[in-house]
């Protein structure tokens, strides 16, 4: 039985995974309506404009400098290129695909987060890793199969590519995100990530992101504060437990993106999506079940 003290950290991410699913729900939306850069965009702009008197209210309370140290900047920017980048991609690819459909495929992620910690902080992956990868890839095929039939639509295989590298890139996300946590609190991390995002995707706002009308701008306000609420719940999860107990739990986000896609898309779930959602949960939850992931004992863990 685990104890209370990773109960609750447990519990907040299951919360915060939950609003991030919503949330993606509502970005599909405000995706069709005005376009992927622009929602993304404007998101973040309203994200910024929620912690803005947060993040004031908070440095003032703490007496502390309003810009973090050198490295925790930095990481705050890393984090943010990844995500502005790996959404923009996830929510273009969402307009073609069905939402249920892309968030098992997005799955693959703590999978790539495994052999990106293995590169980059030399672990040793061990063959229960790659026997994992072999199943989880086959769940990708099985999905991708449907792509390829009778009703291929070139559209749907482009965004069914666009939200694989969206993947990758949130597996890179995965990999900093621990290390993030434990270095700056969770309304660092959301004012910071609205912060660069949205400078990211400033100079092509001119063209790509018209000011949006009121409906287009209540639907992205709704986004926002669906972000932002998730970022500071796991943001402060993340502190309190190893990614190693809270990164199987992405895996409920599919329950609540079928669940969204079906409510506010009509978006029935397909017995292919279900049984390649099985082999790649299956795959990964092999595949981290090793010992390649770093044990918190105490120290920062670079992941």
């Amino acid at each position: 039985m685990r104890s209370r003290a990773t109960l609750i950290p447990i519990c907040v991410t299951l919360a915060g995974l939950a609003s991030f699913s919503v949330m993606d729900g509502v970005m599909k939306a405000a995706s069709i309506a005005v376009g992927a850069y622009a929602a993304l965009f404007w998101r973040n702009v309203f994200g910024l404009v929620l912690m803005t008197p947060v993040w004031v209210t908070v440095r003032r309370r703490m007496g502390g400098g309003w810009l973090p140290r050198g490295d925790v900047l930095r990481l705050h920017l890393l984090r943010s290129a990844l995500s502005g980048v790996m959404a923009g991609l996830f929510f273009w690819g969402t307009i073609h695909t069905p939402l249920a459909e892309a968030m098992a495929l997005s799955f693959i992620a703590p999978l790539i987060a495994l052999f990106l910690a293995a590169a980059f902080l030399g672990e040793r992956i061990e063959r229960r890793a790659f026997a994992g990868s072999v199943l989880a890839l086959a769940g990708v095929g099985v999905i991708a199969a449907g792509k390829f039939g009778g009703h291929y639509a070139p559209a749907a295989m482009h965004g069914m590519i666009a939200i694989l590298v969206s993947a990758v890139l949130y597996a890179a996300n995965l990999v900093v995100q621990r290390r993030q946590a434990q270095l700056a609190g969770p309304d660092e991390i959301a004012f910071f990530q609205n912060l660069f995002i949205s400078l990211l995707f400033a100079p092509g706002a001119w063209w790509l992101a018209a000011l949006p009308h009121p409906g287009q701008a209540l639907l992205l306000g709704a986004g926002a504060v669906l972000a932002v609420v998730s970022l500071m719940l796991i943001g402060w999860a993340y502190a309190r437990a190893e990614a190693q107990v809270l990164v199987p739990l992405e895996y409920t986000a599919f329950i609540w993106a079928a669940l969204v896609g079906w409510l506010l898309f009509g978006e029935a779930v397909t017995l292919r999506t279900l049984g390649g959602v099985a082999l790649i949960v299956a795959g990964c939850l092999m595949a981290i079940s090793t010992r390649t992931v770093p044990v918190d004992n105490g120290q920062p863990n670079p992941a």
